[in-house]
């Protein structure tokens, strides 16, 4: 379950007692006022029932001591509702069924937890467009399976993470517009009890639109589908954050966390600063993903409904938005004051002293007439004694009679510019973030 360590009151005031039963209440009186319209109850209940009912402050203990005793949650609800709305109360919830509220109050709650995790993405956005054009040209290793690979530039790592949350945003966008349905359909979703009129009204007022068929409940693929992109952009959110732990190993330290005057690292050594806050956001990835296959699960129930899906969804509803919402905004923060370290990182680049050349070379040498074969296995050659230590990269294919045979000391010098390998960084840019 969520706790405060890891949340924020804007989101954990969405699944607040108080706040699903004015929601619950807000359905009922707009499905009230639409079966007024259509002279199924008197208007003047409809108008007592949202006099009372808005300026009233719900009793959850009440609430709770009904519900203890009725083992219901909505009737419940409903008996406190009556005791505020008095006689007229008789007339509220005609032809519906709970899940008519409860999903319904389910769907508006995710919608609105979808409009801060966009709004999360947004933060995090405009902090990774912010590092990356800082770093756009800042010389940096590329790394394959932990190895040095090839140059490429701090801004471009930063850059395939803002692309990487754009489709997150958009996802979530989609997620949103899937999930925010109405259902006030009736027992089984027939509307033999309720006109759908009453259905669309309360769509309407909700922010919502109908559900084109439900059962007695609304399709749980949807909520499925919601749940998934949260999973799938917690795992975004670890993949930036292991980046940065990597990043913040003694042995590379080309970035950091901010570490603030005060803070410690240690019981025990004083002399530590570590990623913390990057390997917290690994964990609350995890848990997000870890509500994923429940959600799936909950596709599948038997006939027009029944309530498996329920207790998962108490669960993983709060917990999964809360847990996402604090994770989006803590890397927004660690992105925002990210410690970077360009000298290492050049002293990082050169470590295999030019070895991250080796493709250029052998390019190089298959372009004046050299096998492909034959040119790799003499560049590799010359690299292997690199990595032993035995002598310089650039020297030791000067040396080399069958490079030499190809290539001119000076044309081999030539395929070490550093530079040749961001030629094209500004047009990845432009991709990316487009014309700015």
């Amino acid at each position: 379950m969520s706790i405060p360590r890891y949340s924020r009151p804007e989101m954990t005031a969405i699944w607040a007692p108080e706040t699903r039963f004015r929601i619950w209440f807000e359905i009922e009186a707009h499905a009230a006022d639409a079966m007024a319209e259509l002279g199924i109850i008197p208007k003047a209940a409809a108008k007592i029932i949202w006099d009372k009912g808005k300026k009233a402050k719900f009793d959850i203990a009440r609430i709770d001591a009904i519900e203890r005793e009725v083992k219901h949650d909505v009737i419940a609800f409903l008996t406190h509702l009556s005791e505020i709305v008095g006689p007229e109360a008789r007339f509220m919830h005609s032809g519906m069924t709970s899940s008519d509220v409860l999903d319904t109050c389910f769907n508006v709650q995710l919608v609105r937890a979808a409009d801060l995790l966009i709004a999360d993405t947004d933060k995090l956005l405009k902090g990774l467009k912010r590092r990356a054009f800082e770093y756009k040209k800042t010389p940096t290793i590329g790394r394959s399976h932990g190895i040095h690979a090839e140059p490429t530039t701090f801004g471009l790592k930063l850059a395939s993470a803002y692309a990487e949350f754009s489709r997150a945003r958009e996802r979530l966008v989609a997620a949103r517009r899937e999930v925010a349905t109405c259902a006030i359909s009736g027992a089984v979703g027939t509307f033999a009890q309720v006109d759908p009129r009453v259905e669309a009204h309360v769509a309407k007022e909700m922010g919502l639109s109908v559900e084109p068929v439900s059962t007695q409940i609304i399709p749980r693929d949807r909520h499925a589908m919601y749940f998934a992109t949260l999973g799938v952009i917690a795992a975004s959110v670890e993949r930036l954050a292991t980046e940065i732990r990597h990043l913040q190993r003694t042995e590379v330290l080309e970035a950091e966390e901010f570490f603030s005057a005060g803070q410690k690292g240690s019981s025990a050594m004083p002399h530590k600063r570590n990623p913390v806050l990057s390997e917290n956001l690994t964990g609350l990835a995890r848990v997000v993903r870890a509500y994923v296959t429940p959600a799936l699960e909950n596709v599948v129930l038997w006939h027009e409904r029944d309530i498996s899906h329920s207790s998962v969804e108490r669960v993983i509803g709060p917990d999964a938005t809360v847990t996402l919402d604090f994770a989006l905004n803590r890397l927004a923060g660690v992105i925002d004051k990210l410690v970077v370290y360009p000298k290492t990182m050049r002293k990082n680049l050169d470590r295999l002293d030019g070895l991250v050349h080796s493709q250029r070379v052998l390019i190089a040498l298959t372009q004046k007439g050299m096998a492909r074969e034959d040119a790799y296995r003499a560049v590799q050659k010359s690299a292997m004694k690199v990595w032993r230590g035995e002598a310089n990269f650039l020297s030791l294919l000067k040396a080399d009679p069958k490079v030499r045979k190809h290539l001119t000391p000076k044309e081999i010098e030539a395929n070490f510019d550093l530079g040749y390998h961001f030629k094209h960084v500004d047009t990845v840019f432009k991709r990316v973030f487009g014309k700015t």
